[in-house]
């Protein structure tokens, strides 16, 4: 009862204080100025400057960034959750959630919120936060490709990741020879552009592929383990790649790209013949039971952000030293919670969305505006699924797989979703691929990443002869 008496004369105080002040302040203003038309009680003027101090200050750049992140992650849980009732990964529909944000509805329905939600001066802000995401995303999807899950079944698995790999690419690059003169932006050299549209139609999304093989119970299956090793080997050829093409498109000669190349091979040399068996000797000491795992995780974190430091200084994107980073981690921080817990959860429910909003900013589909677009459209998305099921059915039936088994294969292994999103804002911030392509490549690997699931499970109702064999 004492506090309670003490705090309300405390209160009493202050607010005679404050009442004194306002009171001197007006006359004060009698005195010196012309009367000022705002009263300190509710009426129209003071309520009408009240909301837009408002307006003003939640226009400051902290504010419209916190904004901007809460509507990206109310809009992507929502959809997330829309697309798992029908029967499709949360991945799809935190993608469509992004493209909802964008020019393509919100900009056309509501063009005045558009504006003040994303303002052209504040992308700069959530690109920097979605870049962070795809390092510290491409660092886990390194982590999970499982060298010694690929001895199960190498040669099968080498020849269908290889062979999804060529076909498309060169299914890719004889597409570009129609798409070159049309569309591709100014100043850009028809290699660099060639290149990138044959590794866009030769992506298939790893992360995405191990959640749908897990959802439909085929881990354990030879259908399973193939799909799953062979998107690994695709993965590593494919930025492999791609890292090519970025070095190709910067570089102002071929001998300048010669050497980038060789540079970023000597640091992959380094990384996995220098760094990498000294993480496996030393995996005990940095997470020692001793002593907190805060060490180890810092150790990691300068690990991956080095890495992804030293790829961008030679050339290449900063996203391959993350990948190469989790290439190399020892099975301990590979198969412990750690990174599940520490990075992951905040990445996929913070970062990635960011990344999700951004490329919605910049896919627009009021650009398909004829029939000729949209027909470029139907040839870009039969080539790229075309291309990996000739290429991953022939190698499959090479390898005395059934028939059933490698129309699945085919199928799962046109999944391509965020991993092509990555590849393709990659192309696009280089300025290799102009906004119409951009949109024609999006709009692609949402198809061919949301057939996947039906289409599996028509064959999965078929029952194909190996889907049901465990592997040995």
């Amino acid at each position: 009862m004492k506090s309670f008496v003490f705090y309300f004369f405390l209160m009493t105080i202050v607010a005679t204080m404050i009442g004194l002040a306002l009171y001197f302040n007006q006359v004060f203003d009698v005195q010196m100025h012309s009367p000022l038309p705002i009263t300190y009680f509710a009426n129209q003027t003071f309520m009408a400057s009240l909301w837009s101090q408002g307006l003003q200050n939640l226009k400051q750049p902290t504010s419209i960034l916190i904004l901007q992140i809460v509507v990206i992650l109310l809009v992507s849980r929502l959809t997330a959750f829309g697309f798992g009732f029908i029967g499709q990964p949360a991945v799809m529909g935190e993608i469509i959630g992004g493209i909802l944000l964008g020019p393509s509805l919100l900009g056309a329905l509501a063009p005045t919120a558009s504006h003040f939600l994303f303002p052209v001066e504040s992308l700069g802000r959530l690109q920097s936060l979605s870049q962070l995401g795809l390092i510290v995303y491409m660092f886990i999807v390194g982590m999970e490709i499982d060298f010694s899950k690929l001895k199960a079944k190498a040669s099968e698995a080498f020849l269908i990741g290889q062979s999804g790999i060529v076909f498309p690419f060169f299914f890719g690059i004889c597409l570009s020879l129609f798409l070159y003169k049309e569309f591709s932006p100014a100043g850009v050299r028809f290699l660099p552009f060639a290149l990138f549209i044959g590794v866009a139609m030769s992506i298939t999304a790893f992360p995405v592929l191990a959640r749908i093989v897990k959802e439909k119970k085929l881990s354990g299956t030879m259908v399973g383990i193939v799909s799953l090793s062979s998107a690994a080997i695709e993965d590593v050829t494919a930025w492999s790649v791609l890292a090519l093409v970025i070095a190709v498109a910067k570089s102002t000669s071929i001998a300048t790209s010669v050497v980038s190349l060789l540079m970023v091979v000597l640091f992959l040399g380094v990384m996995l013949l220098i760094v990498r068996p000294l993480l496996q000797k030393y995996q005990g000491y940095l997470f020692s039971s001793n002593r907190s795992d805060i060490f180890g995780i810092t150790f990691i974190i300068a690990l991956l952000l080095l890495s992804s430091i030293a790829t961008d200084i030679l050339g290449v994107h900063a996203v391959f030293g993350a990948f190469i980073a989790g290439l190399i981690m020892p099975e301990k921080v590979k198969s412990g919670p750690l990174i599940k817990v520490k990075l992951e959860d905040f990445t996929s429910v913070i970062l990635l969305p960011i990344f999700f909003a951004l490329t919605g900013l910049r896919t627009q589909f009021g650009l398909l505006n004829s029939p000729y677009l949209w027909c470029i459209f139907g040839l870009v998305l039969f080539v790229a699924v075309a291309g990996k099921l000739v290429g991953v059915i022939l190698a499959a039936r090479f390898s005395k797989i059934s028939w059933r088994d490698a129309f699945t294969l085919g199928i799962l292994m046109n999944t391509r979703g965020l991993m092509e999103l990555i590849a393709l804002n990659i192309g696009y911030d280089m300025g290799v691929i102009s906004g119409p392509i951009f949109t024609l490549l999006v709009l692609m690997a949402i198809i061919t990443t949301f057939m996947t699931g039906p289409l599996l499970n028509l064959t999965l109702n078929k029952q194909p002869a190996g889907l049901h064999n465990q592997a040995a």
